[in-house]
């Protein structure tokens, strides 16, 4: 196992681990020793037809890939040689891990960015020295954006994953924009007008109320995504980037 506390030997600093629920696993003195965090398997949809060489692959019909729910493991040691004391705070971790559904999982690993997460089991091993825990959860195949897009915070900017870039617009009549979308997948944005608005994109015609409002049919695809408004008022698109 890859040792990822950088001189747990020497009981320094608690670099990394995790925070979940309001708390964080420095709080119990848990040392990160090992994490991992595959990437998610693909939901493939082959067929395959006799005589034909190789197979149909319609995994990407909607245009682009989707994915099943993705595993996140972490080791960590717990030193601790009162075997009572220590045997509290495995029943604090457990009781603290267990008690939720899914909820937000920030990894300290992933700055800026957080997993939606259940933990399916807290396994534990004792030592002369101390406890080994072994955590794994299940994750939406995604990591979410902290913040939202359009943002302008200049400390969270990362050149090689983000663009600037406005999410609010003022129309007066008819504007062609263009909205970038930097993450791995899709997203049904909300939307926010100060009047009844249209939007044509794709050659498609959305019909935006005033207000909040948020539809499955309405998205933005990954990369560029020009598109034509038309109204009096301004419109704002909020979402998050979501990236493997």
């Amino acid at each position: 196992m890859t040792d990822l506390t950088n001189g747990l030997p020497e009981l320094g600093e608690i670099r990394e681990g995790f925070r979940r629920s309001g708390r964080h696993t420095r709080d119990f003195n848990m040392w990160l020793v090992d994490r991992s965090a595959p990437t998610p398997d693909e939901k493939e949809i082959l067929e395959s037809v006799p005589f034909m060489q190789g197979e149909y692959d319609f995994s990407t019909i909607l245009g682009e890939r989707v994915y099943s729910n993705r595993t996140l493991s972490y080791v960590f040691e717990i030193l601790d040689r009162d075997y009572t004391h220590r045997k509290t705070i495995q029943t604090a971790v457990e009781n603290w891990l267990m008690k939720d559904g899914m909820a937000p999982l920030y990894d300290d690993h992933a700055e800026f960015y957080y997993y939606m997460a259940k933990c399916t089991s807290v396994d534990t091993e004792d030592s002369s020295g101390g406890l080994t825990v072994n955590i794994q959860f299940t994750a939406y195949p995604f990591k979410i954006g902290e913040f939202e897009e359009g943002n302008d915070y200049w400390d969270t900017f990362n050149f090689e994953l983000d663009t600037t870039q406005p999410n609010q617009y003022q129309i007066s009549g008819s504007q062609t924009i263009t909205v970038y979308n930097t993450g791995s997948t899709g997203i049904s944005p909300k939307i926010i007008a100060s009047a009844p608005m249209t939007i044509v994109k794709n050659s498609v015609t959305y019909n935006i109320p005033s207000g909040e409002s948020q539809s499955e049919t309405f998205r933005l695809e990954t990369g560029a995504n020009p598109m034509t408004i038309t109204g009096n008022g301004t419109i704002q698109f909020l979402w998050h980037k979501e990236l493997i």
